[in-house]
């Protein structure tokens, strides 16, 4: 696991990894127990015995507590009452500090296992923005001559550029980091949910964007790369026109599980048992020669119990190629806190800043059915 250089340096050399390693963790396992499947995470002690999320909550606390004070330079919370160490300023700088380390630490790779098929996640330093080079793709044109003719029509092309520039984002959120300290709400459960929250708003930005672009594509004549209605027929052809168009590139046919449901052979004389991949996951993973990819599916939290990706949509696109969506993640995320005395219920205004950018830039094509 790469581990980002800033992080590095914020954790004082390799040396003071081990509480973000244990984070990467502690991530992927609160994410098992949230549904996902394509995760790794510790199962089992260095002793062999069993370790429960329960347990690693528990240590992951006692570590962020250990990280805050060391950033703090507080050497121990025994010498005053907890709630003085609330209102100390250090310690409010580093506990919100150390979060946006914790969170800087996981999103990338986060993003790129769940929207990684087709955007290609980039991290800038803060107050930079991002150029990408489109290059043509077209080959050069092959023209008739006689011998005596020295040159052919002179041919060349020019590269266009996208420039991606990020946009800031924050939640703010209240907090009793006294609670915290004290051990009585959990740090640790309060980063993951500001990692869920930045990497859900990042999703549907980035498939909103790809999405539109896939729907805006011609769907009339030879050059169609947008279809009504799916059939094998139709599959196969786009499938190929797409491997062939993006320099032989293999295609992929990618789409909701409930979608991927629809990609089935024109005989209706086919048969599955239970042991089968239909059965098994619920979609056919090779389909006429084409890898079949199920696109995990998102709630959209600005609405209730809804979800964010189309299900009446397949798409079929060459990863391999060049990723059609730039998304560009802009330094480090930023965090502000209040004062313990600020509010009259003493709770605290803590805000995280964030700011990314996503844009269209791609030389590989792509098409799309719409099932329905």
């Amino acid at each position: 696991m790469r581990v980002p250089d800033n992080i590095k340096t914020f954790a004082l050399g390799d040396e003071g990894l081990k509480p973000y390693i244990m984070f990467q963790d502690y991530w992927n396992h609160y994410k098992a127990l949230n549904g996902a499947t394509n995760v790794e995470f510790m199962k089992v002690k260095e002793d062999g015995t069993p370790i429960s999320f329960a347990e690693k909550e528990e240590q992951m606390n006692l570590a962020l507590k250990s990280e805050i004070m060391k950033h703090a330079s507080v050497s121990t919370l025994d010498a005053f009452p907890i709630e003085q160490w609330a209102n100390h300023p250090s310690i409010r700088w580093a506990t919100f500090a150390v979060v946006s380390a914790m969170i800087d630490m996981v999103l990338p790779q986060s993003l790129i296992e769940s929207i990684g098929l087709y955007t290609d996640v980039r991290a800038i330093g803060f107050g930079d923005s991002a150029s990408f080079d489109v290059k043509p793709r077209d080959l050069f044109v092959i023209s008739k001559a006689g011998r005596a003719q020295r040159t052919a029509e002179m041919r060349k092309q020019f590269s266009g550029q996208v420039t991606v520039l990020p946009e800031n984002r924050q939640i703010s959120v209240q907090v009793a980091l006294y609670k915290v300290l004290a051990g009585k709400e959990s740090l640790a459960e309060f980063v993951a949910k500001a990692i869920m929250s930045i990497e859900s708003e990042v999703t549907r930005d980035v498939f909103s964007v790809f999405n539109t672009a896939m729907e805006a594509l011609d769907n009339a004549g030879d050059d169609a790369l947008r279809y009504a209605g799916y059939t094998q027929a139709t599959l196969v052809a786009l499938a190929q026109k797409v491997s062939a168009w993006n320099g032989g590139q293999r295609a992929i046919v990618a789409g909701t599980q409930l979608a991927l449901q629809n990609i089935l052979p024109a005989d209706s004389n086919y048969r599955y048992d239970f042991q089968s991949d239909f059965v098994k996951v619920g979609y056919i993973r090779t389909a006429f020669g084409y890898d079949v990819m199920a696109l995990p599916q998102v709630a959209d939290w600005r609405t209730e119990f809804k979800l964010m990706l189309d299900d009446n949509n397949v798409y079929v696109l060459s990863p391999s190629a060049n990723k059609l969506v730039k998304l560009v993640l802009e330094g480090a995320t930023l965090s502000n806190v209040s004062g313990m005395y600020d509010r009259a219920n003493l709770t605290q205004d803590a805000t995280l800043y964030k700011a990314w950018g996503t844009a269209i830039a791609t030389n590989a094509l792509a098409g799309i059915i719409t099932l329905a």
